[in-house]
């Protein structure tokens, strides 16, 4: 018995859909539209009251579920738009003027993030990018070999999102630590999927969205800061909520917040964090441990599947080094996870990687045999050239 599968009536796609694409945009969780609904009711009755009645604190109290989910403690994660303004946030904290100024990343991290290091060489930083071997995995010795002492931030993801392939965020941190760097930690292909632990990690900083995993839709990003850092951190990118007096209106140069408030700038997306409440919630309930036991067995029977019918696998093989994707080498892979999507198997592509296949906790074993079964189905429906 699978008793994670009492959650799939909670997504209404899942009645019409094969549903395999987790990885890029969770399913929406029937109550999420609740949830909504009493946003616009309040926005309706409560008018301007609505900020004194819970509005202005949704960015910390929403903030505290995913705390749960990520192992930070009660006020140590606020709600941003997105990870590139989450990143931004941390990255304008720090100085590139001085000789420790050095960034360095992994070259298979996420190219928004990628972005922003490189704008930051406009301020002074030096980026440093370690490059993959096989075009899956950052190597490890290389990475804690290129942080050293004139090393002030480690950027890193936690999962890869091209080919899923965990990274031994602990000896990254431990490495930064050592030296006197910061450790940034992009958890988006994590949370929700993969047991995370700030804490335990040891990273200073980590950013993730809703989008994914965590099946809380567009619009609400978050930023988890160790709480000792909070004085001495600045960030130039802020706002009037980061003042410690917002309602004074005071002008000149900003006062920060005591708190984590202190990292937040402009007004929040409140209809967003309405509609993202409901999957921290599910996945709460469920349970990160059990939805990654859940994982780890149904992508290594994709895997086997895959194998099975031919296809070449780009994702590690080792469930312990491994997401919550699969990624195969298929034949004319655009131009199949078209067909797919048409046929309502819901993956998607990556230009030098493949079709990325990401089952989650709601996902019905049958449904690996169905989705290798249809890609077979469409290769052989191609032309022959």
């Amino acid at each position: 018995m699978d008793e994670l599968l009492e959650w799939r009536k909670e997504f209404p796609v899942l009645e019409r859909t094969v549903y395999m694409i987790s990885h890029s945009l969770g399913a929406m969780p029937r109550r999420a539209a609740e949830q909504l609904a009493e946003f616009a009711e309040i926005w309706s009755t409560r008018s301007i009251r609505a900020w004194n009645e819970g509005w202005w604190a949704m960015p910390v109290t929403v903030g505290d579920l995913i705390g749960r989910i990520i192992g930070a403690g009660a006020g140590e994660v606020v709600m941003q738009p997105n990870v590139s303004i989450a990143q931004s946030i941390v990255l304008s904290c720090l100085d590139f003027s001085r000789p420790r100024n050095k960034i360095v990343s992994e070259s298979l991290n996420f190219p928004t993030n990628h972005y922003l290091h490189h704008g930051a060489e406009k301020l002074g930083a030096r980026f440093v990018s370690v490059p993959s071997e096989d075009g899956m995995t950052a190597p490890l010795e290389r990475m804690l070999a290129a942080i050293d002492e004139q090393t002030l931030l480690v950027s890193v993801s936690h999962v890869l999102f091209r080919s899923s392939a965990v990274q031994d965020l602990a000896a990254i941190a431990r490495r930064a630590r050592e030296v006197g760097a910061l450790c940034l930690a992009d958890i988006y292909q994590s949370a929700g999927s993969v047991p995370v632990n700030v804490r335990e990690l040891g990273v200073d900083f980590a950013t993730g969205g809703s989008v994914k995993w965590l099946c809380g839709g567009p619009g609400a990003g978050y930023l988890y800061v160790r709480r000792d850092l909070w004085a001495k951190l600045e960030p130039r990118v802020t706002g009037w909520m980061a003042h410690k007096a917002p309602f004074d209106f005071a002008g000149g140069p900003i006062e920060y917040a005591g708190d984590a408030f202190r990292f937040l700038h402009g007004t929040p997306a409140i209809p967003a964090l309405y509609a993202a409440r409901s999957g921290y919630e599910i996945v709460l309930a469920a349970g990160v441990e059990r939805i990654r036991r859940k994982s780890m067995r149904q992508t290594a029977r994709l895997i086997e599947l895959a194998r099975e019918a031919g296809f070449g696998v780009r994702s590690p093989l080792k469930a312990s080094e491994r997401g919550g994707v699969v990624v195969i080498d298929v034949p004319h892979g655009e131009r199949v996870t078209e067909e797919l999507l048409g046929r309502d198997f819901l993956v998607d592509y990556r230009p030098g990687a493949g079709i990325r296949i990401a089952p989650h906790f709601y996902t019905a074993d049958e449904e690996l045999d169905l989705t290798i079964r249809e890609i077979r189905s469409i290769l052989e429906s191609l032309p022959r050239s």
